[in-house]
């Protein structure tokens, strides 16, 4: 089997910093992307930031220029540095992982149970 562990959140004040960290561990064949999404209250789920296999890295708007994601493809580990949090950023935050496993041919989804991050003073 195949499981998706997030960590690093919890609470900080505006203008503030939080890391994120997800490893993907199990059965893995190969990793296409690894990505972050967030579902703030009231709100449907978001993609916040996704980096393939091969490094290339994409943004929603919002978080641009705030958020960077970086990976560790030996540790099959992905980081999210999030940088100037601002109330909005109040989410919880899944990390998922496309990809193929060793007793599957098909790319997947796989979900982490997601943490939560808040931003207020």
């Amino acid at each position: 089997q195949v499981q998706v562990v997030e960590s690093g959140g919890g609470l900080v004040q505006p203008g503030g910093s939080l890391r994120l960290s997800c490893v993907v561990s199990g059965s893995i064949s190969s990793i296409a992307t690894i990505g972050w999404d967030r579902q703030r209250p009231g709100k449907q789920l978001e993609l916040v930031a996704t980096i393939t296999s091969g490094g290339s890295t994409k943004y929603a708007d919002s978080v641009k220029g705030r958020f960077t994601i970086s990976g560790d493809n030996d540790k099959n580990t992905v980081h999210l540095q999030m940088n100037s949090l601002k109330s909005e950023d109040t989410a919880v935050y899944y990390c998922n992982a496309f990809m193929v496993t060793l007793t599957s041919r098909f790319l997947s989804d796989y979900w982490g149970q997601g943490t939560q991050v808040t931003v207020s003073s």
